[in-house]
Parts: structure tokens; C-alpha cells; sequence
């Protein structure tokens, strides 16, 4: 009998890219235009064929990977791997609407979903879990996540598992939150920008590390850059309207001044645009690089406008009305 599958959202990293290296602040969210969840290769699904064999094959691929891990007592819980591979066998693939490379979650949620089913005592999601469950959960992802990526902080799968909010005040301290709605401007809205390609993250993370290594932009970052991605989470959360979208645009212009190389060339000029025009605040979402970018307005049918006389479709992520 073939068990129920859970499904698991994408997530979206408001605040914190390549801040959260150095200790900052972070702010990660669930969202759930995008999704995914394990199921099975049938000719009753309206599945693409083709494309579930290579999400099968790969999840192969995935599945030896953590039977090495297991054996050398690196994957940080138990999981029934032969369970696992058994289903693999009979045509499991990761059924996801979730793209890859564009920093909402890919393989955050792949992870989420193979801890969820194939972990022996797991820890169950709650949102009000333990900090000794949370830092634990985000140490296992950590280490099953890191097959896709080279490194991972476990924090995509965390925030997939989980689903809710995730406040990152330090290395040490995560904590589920809540954003307020009634306290901002009721045409106010989040949303997202294609930039029509795929990022990679390890390049532009090994690039700001090399630039981490010059003075001035060490600078930058620790008394610009930081504090200010800070005062962004601090104002969002406190429901201080005003002060977020002040700071929210000057991080946008310190990312926009320093960050060029995240930024790609198809964003750019409309990046531009929103902070010589006030229409709205972007930002990078993740690494940047490609995939996706973040933006902000207070006024969301104006910033749609805007966006439209460019050629520039928005995805909206949240709206306050």
C-alpha cells in the first residue's frame, strides 16, 4: 500500500543572504506557490514522463549518497534507507513544481520530504518546537542537504519542514514568528521577479568571500550592510511601516552599489528604476546571481504598473488587502 505523501512548500529568504554568513540577522518564509511532494511514476498521473524518470534517477543518485553517509555516521539520524530505495525501485520521484536554481527552496523541500518519511524517530514539525529540536533539525538538513550544494546551513529544509516564519537572530538562536498584516499600508505587497535563468550559488558565495578579504568592503558589509539588513527584520516585525520601507531602500542601494555581480544584467536596470522612482525596493533573493529577485512596494498596483511599462511581470508573495 502506497502511503499518503506529504507536501512541502517552497521557501523564500527575506532577509539575510550572504549577511547570515557573518552572524546577521535572517528572515526565511514558507511559500507556497510552489510545491512538491514524493510519489509515483503512473500512467493515471498527468505527469510528464520523461521528466519523473530523470527526478527518479536522480533520486537514486541521492539515495546512495546517503547510505554512505549513514555508514560513516555522518547523516545525524537514522533513516531507512532500504525502505527508501525500495520505493525507488517501484518508480518514486520528487513530484515538485519548485524551480531549480532560482533560490525558493528546490531542495530544501526534497529533503523536508525524505527526512518527513524515511526518518526513524523523527522529530515531528510543530511551530513550537524546542530550540534544542530546532538546532538538531537544522544540523541533520544541514547534512542531508549538503549533497546538492557542496555546503548547506540546513536552513531551506528547516523553514520547509516546519512551515512557518523563521527568525534567525545569531547562530544560536531560531525562532518560529509571526509578521504582522495590520500595521503596514493595506496596498503594500511582497512579490518576486524573474530574471529568466537559473542562479548557482557556490561561485557568487566563494566571490563575496574573496571581497570579504579587502578593507573596505569588510567595512561595508559589517557597518553598512549588516546592520542595516538588521533594521530591515527589526521594523518588518515590529510592524513599523515607515522605518522598514526607509530602510528596506537603502539596503536596496547598498546591494545595488556593491552586489553588482549578483545582480543580473536583466534586472538591473529595472532594479534601477525603483530607486530613482520610489515605485518599489528590490532586492536579492538567496545569492542572487539568476532565479528570482525580491520585491517590495507600498503601493502594489503602482509598482505593477511600473513593472509592466518595462516589460516586467511581478509573482506575488504576499499582498495586505
Amino acid at each position: 500500500m502506497i502511503q499518503k505523501s506529504e507536501v512541502f512548500y517552497g521557501k523564500i529568504l527575506l532577509f539575510g543572504e550572504y549577511g547570515v554568513i557573518f552572524n546577521s540577522m535572517a528572515l526565511t518564509i514558507p511559500y507556497s506557490h510552489f510545491k512538491g511532494e514524493l510519489s509515483f511514476i503512473s500512467k493515471y498521473k498527468y505527469t510528464d514522463f520523461e521528466w519523473a524518470k530523470e527526478s527518479n534517477r536522480s533520486l537514486k543518485e541521492y539515495a546512495d549518497h546517503l547510505v554512505e553517509l549513514q555508514k560513516t555516521g555522518g547523516a545525524g539520524c537514522t533513516l531507512d534507507l532500504e525502505k527508501l530505495q525500495r520505493d525507488i525501485s517501484k518508480g518514486m520521484y520528487f513530484e515538485s513544481s519548485i524551480p531549480q536554481g532560482y533560490g525558493v527552496g528546490s531542495s530544501g523541500a526534497l529533503v523536508a520530504a525524505i527526512y518527513d518519511r524515511y526518518a526513524e524517530e523523527k522529530i515531528k514539525s510543530d511551530r513550537r518546537l524546542s530550540a534544542k529540536s530546532v538546532f538538531r533539525l537544522k544540523d541533520i538538513f544541514s547534512r542531508m542537504e549538503a549533497f546538492f550544494h557542496g555546503k548547506s546551513s540546513g536552513l531551506d529544509p528547516l523553514n520547509c519542514y516546519i512551515q512557518y516564519p523563521l527568525l534567525i537572530q545569531s547562530n544560536n538562536e531560531i525562532e518560529t514568528v509571526a509578521i504582522p498584516r495590520n500595521k503596514f499600508d493595506k496596498n503594500g505587497a511582497i512579490f518576486l521577479i524573474n530574471s529568466g535563468k537559473p542562479g548557482k550559488t557556490a561561485p557568487l558565495v566563494k566571490h563575496f568571500l574573496e571581497n570579504y578579504k579587502d578593507d573596505d568592503f569588510k567595512r561595508m558589509v559589517n557597518e553598512e550592510f549588516i546592520p542595516t539588513n538588521n533594521e530591515c527584520i527589526e521594523s518588518l516585525l515590529d510592524g513599523r511601516g515607515n522605518e522598514f520601507f526607509e530602510s528596506l531602500s537603502k539596503l536596496s542601494q547598498i546591494e545595488f552599489d556593491h552586489f553588482q555581480r549578483m545582480i543580473p544584467e536583466s534586472i538591473s536596470q529595472v532594479w534601477s528604476h525603483g530607486l530613482n522612482s520610489g515605485d518599489y525596493s528590490m532586492k536579492l533573493c538567496g545569492s542572487g546571481g539568476g532565479g528570482f529577485m525580491l520585491g517590495f512596494a507600498q503601493d502594489y498596483d503602482k509598482a505593477r504598473k511600473s513593472l509592466a511599462d518595462r516589460g516586467v511581470e511581478m509573482i506575488p508573495v504576499y499582498r495586505n488587502s
